[in-house]
C-alpha cells in the first residue's frame, strides 16, 4: 500500500490491440494523430473546453511532461509555489531544472490544498503555481469556485500555472474540474497511469497554449523524442474502455470505505479528507516523531508496506503516513487484517494529532463523508 499505482492493468481491449498491433506494424517514431484528436474530445467531453489537438504534447508518462511545462515556462532562479504536502516530484524537478520551489503549508484549515487567499498573501510574487487536484498525498479536491479564484489571482498577479491532473477520473465526491475551464492558457499534465491503469505503458500528455506549442514541441524532440508506438495504440482504445474502468473505480471506493471505517478504530482518527484519487494522508503525531522509521517497523513486523510522510512534507511529514488503496480489496481486507493489532499495540508518544477528526459514523457505506 505504498505505491500510488493500480492494482489493475491495462483494459482488456487495449492490450488485445497491441498484440495485434505488435505484428502488424513494425512501429517507431512517432505521434498518434487520432490519439491528440481523441483526448481532445475528451476535454470536450468532460469540461465542455475546446482543445486544439495541436495543443498536445505526447510525452512519455507525467513527469516528461512535468519537465516541459516548467523549462517552457521558467528561466533558472525562478520562484514557483506548490502545497506542502505535496508530490515529492514536483519538488525535485524544480530543483533539477535551477528554479526555486516556494512550498505554502497546507493543513486541516486549508483542507491540506492550495487556496486563493494563500496566492493572494504571497509576496513577492512567484513566477509560477502547481496545483494538484485531486493531490497527492492526500486526494483532496480543490472546488469549483476555489480553482476559479486561483485561476483569477493568478491573471491578475501574472503568475503560471501548471495543473496536474493526473487523478482526473478518480473521484468520490464531487468531481475534479480542469484549470482550462478557468484558465484557457494554464498548462495541463495528465497521463495514463491512474485513471486509465497503464503506468507500465508509460504515455501522457501536456496541453499547452498555443505560443508555448513550438517550445513544447523543440523540448520534446531533443529530449525524449516520442512515447512508445505500442503505447499510444494502446491508449487509444483505452479511451473506449469506460465500464471497465469505472469498475475499477468501484473497486477502489470499496477499499476507501473499508479504510474509512478501520482506521479511526487502530486510533487514526484525524486524516485529510480523501476527496479522490487512491490516498489516505493519516496523521501519526501521536505515535511517532520519525515517520520513516514508524514505516520501516510496520513493514517488518507485519509485512504491510505504507509511505512517510516525510516524502510529501520535509517540515511535518514526520507525524503523518500515506495509504495507499489501489491495490485489491483482498489485500485491502489483508493488510487491515495485520496492521490492527499493530496500531493496538503502540504506546501515545507525541502531541495530540492536527488532522481532522474522522470516525467511522462519519461515513456512508459508500465512503462519503456523511
Amino acid at each position: 500500500m505504498e505505491f500510488g499505482q493500480p492494482s489493475t492493468g491495462a483494459p482488456a481491449a487495449a492490450i488485445q490491440a497491441a498484440h495485434r498491433i505488435l505484428d502488424a506494424d513494425g512501429m517507431g517514431y512517432w505521434e498518434s494523430p487520432q490519439l491528440k484528436a481523441r483526448i481532445a474530445a475528451h476535454y470536450a467531453e468532460t469540461y465542455g473546453v475546446a482543445v486544439d489537438p495541436e495543443r498536445i504534447i505526447l510525452t512519455c508518462g507525467a513527469s516528461p511532461a512535468f519537465v516541459l511545462a516548467l523549462s517552457c515556462l521558467f528561466s533558472p532562479g525562478a520562484r514557483v509555489a506548490l502545497a506542502r504536502p505535496g508530490y515529492v516530484a514536483y519538488r525535485n524537478t524544480l530543483k533539477a531544472l535551477h528554479l526555486i520551489p516556494v512550498e505554502l503549508p497546507c493543513g486541516e484549515a486549508e483542507r491540506y490544498q492550495i487556496t486563493a487567499a494563500a496566492i493572494e498573501r504571497l509576496e513577492p510574487v512567484p513566477g509560477g503555481l502547481i496545483i494538484a487536484s485531486p493531490a497527492n498525498p492526500t486526494g483532496t479536491i480543490i472546488p469549483p469556485d476555489e480553482l476559479a479564484a486561483i485561476a483569477a489571482i493568478c491573471r491578475r498577479r501574472g503568475i503560471a500555472l501548471v495543473s496536474d491532473e493526473i487523478y482526473h477520473g478518480l473521484s468520490y465526491t464531487i468531481p475534479a474540474g480542469s484549470m482550462l475551464q478557468h484558465a484557457p492558457d494554464a498548462l495541463i499534465v495528465n497521463s495514463f497511469s491512474k485513471y486509465f491503469s497503464m503506468a507500465g505503458w508509460r504515455l501522457g500528455w501536456l496541453v499547452v497554449p498555443d505560443h508555448l506549442i513550438d517550445a513544447a514541441r523543440a523540448r520534446m524532440g531533443n529530449l525524449f523524442l516520442t512515447p512508445p508506438s505500442l503505447a499510444q495504440h494502446a491508449g487509444l482504445i483505452a479511451f473506449e474502455c469506460r465500464d471497465e474502468l469505472e469498475g475499477h473505480i468501484e473497486t477502489y471506493a470499496r477499499n476507501r470505505d473499508h479504510l474509512l471505517q478501520a482506521l479511526p478504530q487502530m486510533g487514526l482518527r484525524r486524516i485529510a479528507p480523501p476527496d479522490g484519487a487512491f490516498y489516505i494522508y493519516a496523521d501519526v503525531g501521536h505515535l511517532t516523531d520519525d515517520s520513516l522509521s514508524f514505516c520501516e517497523a510496520l513493514l517488518h513486523d507485519t509485512g504491510v508496506a505504507v509511505a512517510p510522510g516525510l516524502d510529501f512534507d520535509p517540515v511535518d511529514g514526520n507525524g503523518f503516513i500515506r495509504f495507499s488503496f489501489a491495490v485489491s480489496t483482498d489485500l485491502t481486507e489483508e493488510a487491515v487484517r495485520r496492521i490492527k493489532p499493530w496500531f493496538a499495540s503502540k504506546p501515545v508518544v507525541g502531541s495530540t494529532p492536527k488532522g481532522v477528526v474522522v470516525e467511522p459514523k462519519d461515513w456512508d457505506r459508500a465512503g462519503h463523508r456523511t
